[in-house]
């Protein structure tokens, strides 16, 4: 496992390759449709986002709610293609990471590899695996949309794969054809 430090940088993001199992550590920002739908709303009125996005990673998560003495409820990753008509604006200025489940447009890993960017996999179904790793939680914009509201999360040793890097390598594609290769 690569131990990677959060926000992610260009020079971190540029070392990892489709594949690579991965442990986040940082801050991490919450966001689904609902809340990307807001995003550009605010960029098409020339105002600023909830947070400065250069660098950063999102976390495609709707959590729920805490319960007593846990910084998170469930957090599994919801399905990232739903996000795709927006991510290509996101990485434009300067969006670095997202983590989420299943494959990616041609269009979203085009803007990936124009932006330097990563798109890391979590395992669907573990969310409340996953809340394990996230140390806090904080509300940081859109409040009224609940679970599917703007969060800072930090989160320690955050289980995820590459699945595409800043090359375009798809490991979604890659990995069944070395796997195939591997059993001849």
């Amino acid at each position: 496992m690569i131990s990677v430090s959060l926000p992610l940088l260009p020079e971190k993001a540029a070392s990892l390759k489709a594949g690579d199992e991965v442990l986040l550590c940082g801050p991490v920002y919450t966001a689904r449709d609902a809340a990307h739908r807001r995003f550009m709303r605010l960029l098409d009125e020339g105002m600023p986002l909830p947070f400065d996005i250069r660098d950063q990673v999102i976390y495609y998560v709707g959590p729920t709610p805490a319960p007593p003495g846990a910084a998170s409820g469930a957090a599994g990753p919801t399905t990232s293609s739903r996000m795709d008509s927006y991510t290509p604006r996101l990485l434009s200025l300067g969006l670095r990471g997202m983590i989420g489940k299943g494959v990616r447009s041609m269009e979203v890993i085009e803007s990936i590899k124009a932006a330097g960017a990563v798109y890391f996999g979590a395992i669907g179904g573990c969310g409340a695996l996953l809340a394990q790793k996230i140390v806090s939680s904080r509300l940081i914009a859109f409040e009224d949309l609940e679970s599917e509201a703007v969060r800072l999360l930090i989160v320690e040793n955050f289980p995820a794969t590459v699945i595409v890097d800043c090359h375009g390598n798809d490991f979604y594609k890659s990995g069944p054809r070395a796997y195939l290769a591997s059993r001849r």
